[in-house]
């Protein structure tokens, strides 16, 4: 059977900018591309899940617009439950303006659109599609106290929950608490723990702050180095697999998504996380959100190039 994974969270279509450096404040810069690309965090980890062989349920909100209808169009497509993705009316659906230098590293604007229409009502009429996953996959690119109730039904239902608290804010202690995996880069994770993290060392120490706050487990992802993972009984580092970046759009969210199923399809921490690495090193390797995210027989053919499958 498919691993079940449920996911509360942002639709966006990116508005992608290949460009060879950044303009300075003022200046006009002659671009080398633009595409249209379907995104946004929960969008993205929903796609990754899915082409990592889960069946899949979203809940989110689109616009009643032409990106609206694209973006439906592109997470059906995939195989994912929508039932749950709402049209709201008279609002704009979400929108990312991203540049994309040639070095691969890219600089992001958000406007939320319909994803801040996403309402604790709407969270309640999906109870039944998050008591029946394995888990629960939220971020924060929607209302907070709309993933504080998600997260609830979840716990209280006894489902796993991943949280990527995407963009970096402060979070009620209590929520953390009710996440068995916390999914953070180096700003989220000094922005929840107090501690600036500036290296393995301090990475270390913001991690078991943040056990200390009751998450269960911790995984601090440091881009092109690797990810620390932290538990109860130690910690590990994994280091990042070292690939030709043509742009690193998306590689947290294919990670998030990975790993997910990994956890959903029983392997250990470890294991879903090295597995979410290879995932995440192929979707570097292509331009865009969910047009770079591979499907699992690339990761599958990927790993046993590199001799680890």
């Amino acid at each position: 059977m498919k691993p079940r994974i449920t996911v509360v969270g942002s639709v966006n279509m990116d508005l992608v900018f290949r460009t060879p450096r950044m303009p300075a404040v003022g200046e006009t810069l002659l671009g080398h591309e633009f595409r249209q690309i379907p995104g946004g965090k929960g969008a993205n980890q929903a796609v990754a899940a899915a082409r990592q062989g889960a069946d899949v349920s979203f809940i989110g909100a689109v616009g009643d617009d032409g990106f609206g209808d694209f973006s439906q169009q592109c997470l059906a497509k995939e195989g994912i439950n929508i039932h749950h993705l709402a049209r709201v009316a008279g609002v704009a659906t979400g929108v990312a303006g991203i540049l994309v230098e040639d070095n691969g590293s890219n600089s992001i604007v958000l406007a939320a659109g319909a994803n801040a229409t996403l309402n604790v009502n709407q969270i309640e009429a999906a109870t039944s599609a998050i008591a029946a996953a394995q888990l629960l996959l939220c971020q924060l690119e929607t209302p907070v106290d709309t993933v504080t109730r998600a997260i609830a039904i979840a716990h209280a239902q006894g489902v796993k929950v991943v949280l990527n608290p995407a963009p970096a804010q402060q979070l009620d202690p209590a929520l953390l608490k009710q996440v068995d995996y916390l999914i953070v880069n180096e700003t989220e994770a000094s922005q929840l723990s107090g501690i600036s993290v500036t290296s393995q060392s301090s990475a270390q120490q913001a991690s078991e702050r943040l056990l200390d706050l009751g998450v269960g487990t911790v995984l601090l992802t440091m881009g092109g180095d690797g990810a620390l993972i932290t538990q109860a009984g130690g910690s590990e580092f994994i280091p990042a697999i070292k690939v030709d970046v043509v742009d690193t759009t998306a590689a947290g969210d294919t990670f998030v998504g990975a790993f997910a199923v990994g956890i959903a399809n029983g392997l250990s921490v470890s294991d879903a996380s090295r597995e979410a690495q290879y995932t995440a090193a192929l979707t570097v390797t292509k331009l865009g959100a969910q047009t770079s995210i591979p499907h699992r027989h690339e990761v599958l053919d990927f790993m046993q190039a590199r001799k680890v499958a």
